[in-house]
C-alpha cells in the first residue's frame, strides 16, 4: 500500500515484543495465537486489557468488553489461520474483530446499536496514514482554538468565563443525557470541536478524529465514572478538550504506524439485529464464532455509551432511542416492548420456565409493584428467547464443523434468584442441533446480593452441519 515503508514481519514484531518480554518467549512465539495463554491471570485481572494490547482496542473501549487475549486464546484452540473466518455476532466494540485482523484472520461481525457500530469500524480500519492524520487533526484543532480565542476563552483550564455565551444542545437532545454528566464550558468546547470536524466530514481521517473525540469524552472530558454501572462524579467545570483530544489522535496514529501493514486483512462490521442474520452473511461461511453477547441483567447498554452518542450525533431523540433499543437483544427490562414475542422459542425449556416462575413468587412475595419489576419474569424468558431465535438464524452461516465460543454470566438481578445462564444458554444451544463441548470457567464475582459466586463462563459449542 503507498505510504506503507515496513513490511509485515517488522510492524508485528514492534508491536508484539512487549509482549514476548512479559511472557519470556521468542518474538516469533510470541507472534503465535494464545502464545501467552498458560500465563497466570488473578481473578481481577482476568477481564483487564493488557498494555501489550492497547494498540486499537484502546481507541475506544466499552466498559463491559472482553479482554483481547480470551479471544486470543480460542482463536489458538481452534487452530485458526488465515483461511479461517471468525465471526462475532455481538461484536460490541469490535474485540473480537480488531484480534483476528492483528493476527491475520478474516473476520466479521454484526453489532445493533450505533455507537458501537461505529467504533468496531473504525478501530478496524487501518488505511490511514498516520502522519497525515495528525496533521489533518492539527488544523481542526487550530480552528478550534481560532474560535475559542473569538469566544473569549481559551482551552487550557482556567477561571470560568461568566460573560461568554456557551452553546447548549437542543433541549429534547439534552434531556437525553445523565443529568450533568458534562459541565456547561466542557460542552461548547466540545460543540465547537465537532463543528469544525463537521466542516471537513468528507475527510478519510473524519471517523478516527471522531472516536478519538469519543474517547476523550468518556476518559476526561465529561464528569463520568465507570463501575458496575455507569455515574456520574464531582464536576469538571473546565477541561482542555482539545488537548485531551489531539492526546487521543496521537494514540491512535502511534498505533498505526505498526498495525498499517494488517490493513488488507478483512473485517467487515454489519449493523443488525443478531437475532436477525438472514441474508446479511453468505451461507456455510463461517469457520469459527467468539462472542460475548449481553447477560440477563438491569444494565442498559444505551445508558452507558450516552454521552458519546448524543455528542456525535448518533442518537438525537427518544424516538431514535427508542429505535434503537428495539433493535437490540431484550436483556434488560429497559428495552421490552408490546409485541415482543421471543419468549416462543424457548416454550418447552422447564428450567427457564421455574426461574421465571420463581422470579414472580418472589416479586408477589416481597410486593413488589413496580412496572420494570412487574417485567422481571417476562424479561428472563424473552433474553432465551431471543439467545435460541440467535442460534437457529447462525447456523445457516455456518460451516458444518464450526466451533463456536460463547461467553456468558450468571446473575441474580432480578430479585436475588439464580440464573445459571452458561447452564441454560448450552441447554438452549443443544436443542437447536449444536453439540456442547464443554464450558470453561473464566472468572468468579462475588454477589453481595446472594452471597453466591457468580461464574462468568465460556460456552463451547459445535455445529455438525
Amino acid at each position: 500500500m503507498s505510504g506503507c515503508e515496513s513490511d509485515h514481519l517488522k510492524n508485528m514484531t514492534e508491536l508484539l515484543l512487549p509482549l514476548a518480554q512479559e511472557t519470556r518467549l521468542p518474538v516469533r512465539d510470541a507472534l503465535r495465537p494464545g502464545a501467552h495463554r498458560n500465563r497466570r491471570r488473578s481473578n481481577g485481572d482476568a477481564n483487564r486489557l493488557d498494555p501489550t494490547d492497547r494498540p486499537a482496542h484502546g481507541w475506544y473501549r466499552f466498559v463491559l468488553s472482553f479482554p483481547p487475549h480470551l479471544v486470543r486464546d480460542y482463536l489458538h484452540r481452534f487452530d485458526a489461520d488465515s483461511k479461517t473466518v471468525c465471526f462475532d455476532p455481538f461484536c460490541g466494540t469490535g474485540t473480537t474483530l480488531v484480534e483476528c485482523k492483528k493476527l491475520g484472520i478474516a473476520s466479521i461481525g454484526v453489532e445493533a446499536h450505533p455507537m458501537s457500530f461505529f467504533a468496531a469500524a473504525t478501530k478496524t480500519d487501518w488505511a490511514a496514514d498516520p502522519e497525515r492524520l495528525l496533521a489533518h487533526a492539527e488544523g481542526v484543532a487550530q480552528r478550534a482554538l481560532e474560535q475559542f480565542n473569538s469566544d473569549g476563552i481559551s482551552d487550557a483550564p482556567g477561571n470560568v468565563p461568566s460573560r461568554v455565551r456557551l452553546r447548549r444542545l437542543p433541549a429534547e437532545t439534552a434531556s437525553l443525557l445523565l443529568d450533568n454528566s458534562i459541565s456547561a464550558l466542557p460542552l461548547h468546547k466540545t460543540l465547537v470541536l465537532l463543528e469544525k470536524l463537521r466542516e471537513c466530514s468528507g475527510s478519510e481521517y473524519h471517523r478516527h478524529e471522531l472516536l478519538a473525540l469519543a474517547q476523550a469524552l468518556v476518559s476526561t472530558v465529561g464528569n463520568l465514572h465507570f463501575g458496575p454501572e455507569v455515574g456520574v462524579g464531582p464536576p469538571k467545570m473546565d477541561v482542555a478538550v482539545i488537548a485531551r483530544w489531539l492526546e487521543q489522535i496521537r494514540t491512535i496514529a502511534s498505533d498505526l504506524r505498526h498495525l498499517r501493514s494488517q490493513w488488507q486483512t478483512k473485517a467487515s462490521v454489519i449493523r443488525a439485529d443478531s437475532r436477525d442474520l438472514a441474508g446479511l452473511i453468505e451461507p456455510q461461511s463461517v469457520d469459527v464464532v467468539i462472542t460475548s453477547p449481553p447477560y440477563p441483567n438491569e444494565k442498559d447498554y444505551t445508558r452507558t455509551t450516552r454521552l458519546e452518542s448524543v455528542l456525535l450525533g448518533l442518537l438525537q431523540t427518544k424516538q431514535e432511542l427508542r429505535a434503537i433499543k428495539q433493535f437490540l437483544m431484550r436483556s434488560n427490562t429497559r428495552n421490552v416492548y408490546k409485541g415482543d414475542d421471543d419468549h416462543f422459542w424457548i416454550a418447552n425449556h422447564p428450567e427457564i420456565h421455574r426461574i421465571a416462575d420463581a422470579i414472580e413468587r418472589r416479586r408477589i412475595s416481597l410486593g413488589k409493584t413496580s412496572g420494570f419489576e412487574r417485567m422481571y419474569a417476562a424479561v428472563t424468558k424473552l433474553y432465551f428467547g431471543g439467545m435460541a431465535k440467535h442460534l437457529h438464524q447462525l447456523k445457516a452461516i455456518l460451516r458444518p464443523g464450526a466451533k463456536l465460543a460463547y461467553v456468558v454470566g450468571d446473575q441474580a438481578s432480578y430479585l436475588r434468584v439464580m440464573i445459571r445462564t452458561g447452564q441454560i444458554l448450552a441447554d438452549v444451544a443443544r436443542a437447536q442441533g449444536y453439540e456442547v463441548r464443554g464450558m470453561d470457567l473464566f472468572r468468579t464475582r462475588f454477589s453481595t446480593a446472594t452471597g453466591e459466586q457468580l461464574r462468568e463462563e465460556v460456552v463451547l459449542l459445535r455445529w455438525p452441519g
